[in-house]
């Protein structure tokens, strides 16, 4: 199992707060930068994914500093976004952000564990996770989570990050995550280590067909795959 911190006691979640609250202050700057921005062409596509079902209720797990439950906020007709994550840090940042759109009465970001929710059962019409999952502790209970407090017919739209398999693009991308972005992580964070996880739990992690076997032992009765930029990132559409 990745874990960000070696000689750490703590188990991964533990680990996972700690990492997110020290690199909370510069998230923003080095999710954007690093990525090109494509990450933001990535939401909008999930966005547009769960815009036809017209969900009234959303919740965003690991919402982290909120941008998944704003860019939410600014392009569906919901009712009321929730944002839930562990770091605390990491909600002090969001929460200013949808202070300062004036979004407070439609966006509510929250501290709670995604593995153990305190919403009762089918409370929301749609769910939404921006590279949260590959941090889960337990990634089927967490699925199992998910599954428990959508509605009926309810969508996850589920972005992670993902091996590619082509020339030249498996062998750019393995060297960017694996030498380049810790180098640059740790300039703007200090956190080398935190920056290196990504490219470790991103290994790990079990893509395509092998998530969606965890997320129909989870319950969700239909996945669907949608492959992004090269296969850098993939979106899981979790149909309960």
């Amino acid at each position: 199992m990745a874990i960000p911190y070696k000689d750490s006691s703590k188990g991964k979640k533990g680990q996972i707060i700690d990492m997110f609250n020290n690199i909370a202050f510069k998230y923003d700057f080095l999710n954007h930068a690093l990525s090109l921005n494509i990450d933001k062409i990535w939401r909008n596509k999930a966005i547009k994914a769960i815009k036809k079902n017209n969900p009234k209720k959303i919740l965003d797990v690991a919402t982290g500093t909120g941008d998944f439950a704003i860019l939410s906020a600014k392009k569906l007709s919901a009712e009321k976004i929730v944002g839930i994550d562990i770091s605390k840090k990491m909600l002090e940042v969001g929460q200013e952000k949808v202070k300062k759109m004036n979004l407070q009465n439609l966006v509510d970001l929250q501290l709670g564990d995604s593995e153990a929710m305190i919403f009762e059962e089918n409370t929301f019409d749609a769910i939404t996770v921006g590279f949260g999952v590959r941090n889960f502790e337990n990634l089927e209970q967490g699925l199992r989570e998910m599954h428990r407090v959508l509605t009926q017919n309810g969508v996850a739209a589920i972005l992670e990050f993902s091996m590619p398999k082509y020339f030249p693009i498996k062998q750019l991308y393995t060297y960017y995550f694996r030498y380049v972005l810790p180098l640059i992580g740790k300039l703007f964070s200090k956190d080398y280590d935190a920056y290196y996880y990504l490219f470790q739990s991103v290994q790990e992690f079990p893509s395509g067909q092998n998530f969606v076997d965890i997320a129909h032992t989870a319950g969700f009765k239909h996945t669907k795959i949608v492959s992004l930029s090269f296969g850098i990132a993939s979106l899981y559409l979790c149909t309960k």
